[in-house]
């Protein structure tokens, strides 16, 4: 068995090109094999960038490759579903960027799917492979804070680039599809719920949420709220208040090096967090994933949680 992944990507879109390629390419098991991209400009710059990867005209023409293992979706949320699918049922291993889908029914026609081929599929939500997490992780079940009472996180921040697919809402446009996911999938990584209830308030423009705000109740009784948004100045960080303390979380999704801090009766502690490469990791995962016949890091029971929140929230973004 080969020690390395042949990885195709679906696109040459914007984070597939700064970040995910990048990791795969640095992933001892993972060999970036071939991209698609339907703009010969884009064609002839993986060409000229990326010497020895197959470069194909069409979607299908790649995935019908059977050198290709596992398939890396960048597209627009709302090409998630079909892209995934057709991945799946040629027996393509897929990881698929956030929100995997646009809403619960689609969500679960793409499980079915995979479960249906055998083959993994993976949301990707880089930021679950940092030291950021982990260290949290350890603090929360420490139980040094108490029982959980409130949680609160952002993710923010100013949109100058026109005509981006993130404010066309035919292709799943919105600050909440784009950013607000990730508080979601940390306040829910925490409680391990679905709320019982939220309300939101939004500022919307041409057809999508601009900025988004949110209330979630729990079955616990914990309290959490949310905010995203492509309108004002940038945000990200996140609290979770205890009975006996609460924790800071600066730059909550980012792999860089720096702090979270403790606050108890006792004082101020700051927990040193180390430098992560979160796309790297996030390939060297899936990768190891298909290699061993195992699960990766992030379950799709995660996934259709995240998704299920999401549809509350828009329902709720709707009734405003």
């Amino acid at each position: 068995m080969s020690s390395q992944v042949k990885w195709g990507v679906l696109g040459y879109a914007r984070i597939a090109k700064t970040s995910v390629i990048p990791g795969i390419l640095q992933s001892d098991n993972a060999q970036l094999y071939a991209i698609a991209s339907g703009s010969e400009e884009k064609r002839q710059e993986v060409r000229d960038t990326y010497e020895g990867t197959r470069v194909y005209e069409s979607y299908g023409q790649l995935l019908d490759d059977p050198e290709v293992q596992a398939v890396y979706i960048p597209l627009p949320n709302s090409m998630h579903k079909e892209w995934a699918i057709e991945a799946v049922n040629r027996g393509k291993h897929v990881l698929c960027e956030k929100p995997i889908a646009l809403n619960s029914e689609e969500c679960e026609a793409m499980i079915a799917a995979s479960e249906k081929n055998g083959v993994y599929l993976m949301e990707a939500f880089m930021y679950r492979y940092t030291d950021r997490v982990r260290k949290l992780r350890e603090v929360v079940d420490s139980g040094e804070i108490g029982e959980i009472r409130y949680i609160h996180s952002a993710f923010r921040f100013l949109l100058n680039r026109p005509n981006t697919i993130k404010v066309q809402p035919e292709l799943g446009g919105g600050s909440l599809y784009d950013v607000g996911c990730y508080p979601v999938n940390f306040i829910g990584m925490i409680t391990g719920e679905i709320p019982e209830s939220c309300v939101s308030q939004s500022v919307k423009e041409h057809g999508v949420d601009v900025l988004f705000s949110a209330v979630l109740k729990y079955p616990s009784g914990i309290v959490a709220s949310i905010n995203s948004g492509f309108n004002a100045f940038g945000q990200m960080n996140s609290e979770i208040v205890g009975t006996k303390g609460r924790i800071e979380i600066p730059d909550t999704f980012l792999g860089t090096a720096g702090r979270i801090a403790v606050v108890t009766d006792d004082g101020r502690r700051e927990i040193e967090v180390a430098e992560s490469d979160r796309y790297t990791l996030e390939v060297a995962d899936f990768s190891a994933a298909v290699l061993e016949g195992r699960a990766p890091l992030f379950s799709l029971e995660e996934t259709r949680r995240n998704m299920q929140v999401l549809d509350m929230l828009l329902a709720s973004m709707k009734s405003e």
